[in-house]
């Protein structure tokens, strides 16, 4: 739904109360669930333009904030000298570090941090999206376009009814896609969706695919992989990431800040209160309290840094 999103809008309607002024960009290729890092920097450059000539703007450096896939690409760009210069502050709303270990947890649900490994269901939104763009630039899958097809077909269903990918709503079209496949294909397209009432594919050769699709994104698009500019983001950056997410585990939020340049007033904050989609809840009163209270920093936080 790109810029009209109802939750953007209200996320964008919130932080002008502040006294803010909000753009939102909109972004074709993503909206087109296309993840095409290089449109970034432009669009930045065409917001900085637009508030330039907005009388109501103060002129002086802005904040960005990116969310999801977004995060990563903002933190990219305020790597760079041309925009970071214009930029004061950044906030990363439940972004990825690692393009492999995100990959790994999209198709397996394993993802682990300092030597501690967790499990958890995975969304499988992002193992579509990836996949229906990248999956044929993997060694041995050129071919596989009808794959690459169905799975965009998912993702866009998922995206256009805003129905969660792991509901069972979709079990019907993951059926009749997966019918509609060759059968030497259909091993393949098992490793991206099935049914929720289906056994999933096991674990070694779902991770052995991660790998091998995470490298063909990092081949084929570099600035899919964040993890080596983040050392060169310059100005304060304020993480924020759910503890439960099943999309982007909440792991990355803690291999992001640790390759952030220390010294430059970074912070993380990791939640219960939100996520792309959750898989836990808040507990008990007292740990609700807490939560709360650390969200209420992050976004005070976060209105500072804009």
């Amino acid at each position: 739904m790109g810029r009209l999103h109802p939750q953007l809008v209200r996320f964008a309607n919130a932080l002008a109360t502040s006294g803010a002024a909000v753009l939102v960009p909109e972004v074709p290729e993503w909206r087109r669930l296309r993840v095409s890092p290089r449109v970034t920097a432009p669009t930045i450059r065409g917001c900085l333009d637009a508030l330039r000539d907005r009388s109501e703007a103060r002129p002086g450096k802005i904040g960005l904030v990116g969310f999801s896939f977004g995060a990563p690409q903002v933190a990219i760009a305020a790597s760079r000298e041309d925009l970071a210069e214009h930029v004061a502050g950044i906030v990363l709303f439940g972004g990825y570090c690692s393009l492999e270990s995100t990959v790994t947890c999209q198709l397996t649900g394993h993802h682990e941090w300092m030597g501690e490994r967790h499990q958890l269901s995975p969304d499988p939104y992002g193992r579509w999206v990836v996949a229906s763009n990248h999956l044929t630039d993997v060694p041995g899958y050129e071919d596989a376009t009808d794959v690459a097809m169905a799975l965009h077909h998912l993702a866009a269903a998922a995206s256009d009814q805003r129905i969660s990918a792991w509901m069972p709503h979709h079990d019907a079209m993951i059926e009749g896609l997966r019918s509609s496949l060759p059968k030497c294909r259909r091993p393949l397209f098992d490793c991206f969706a099935t049914p929720t009432h289906a056994p999933r594919p096991a674990v070694e050769g779902c991770d052995d695919l991660a790998r091998r699709l995470a490298a063909a994104c990092r081949r084929v698009e570099p600035l899919l992989e964040p993890q080596h500019a983040l050392a060169d983001v310059a100005v304060p950056t304020r993480l924020i990431h759910g503890r439960g997410d099943r999309l982007i585990p909440f792991t990355e939020g803690y291999r992001m800040m640790a390759r952030l340049p220390h010294g430059m007033g970074h912070d993380l904050t990791v939640t219960s209160l939100f996520a792309h989609s959750a898989d836990e809840s808040c507990g008990s009163l007292p740990t609700l309290v807490r939560e709360n209270v650390a969200l209420f920093g992050a976004i005070r936080g976060l209105i500072n840094t804009v």
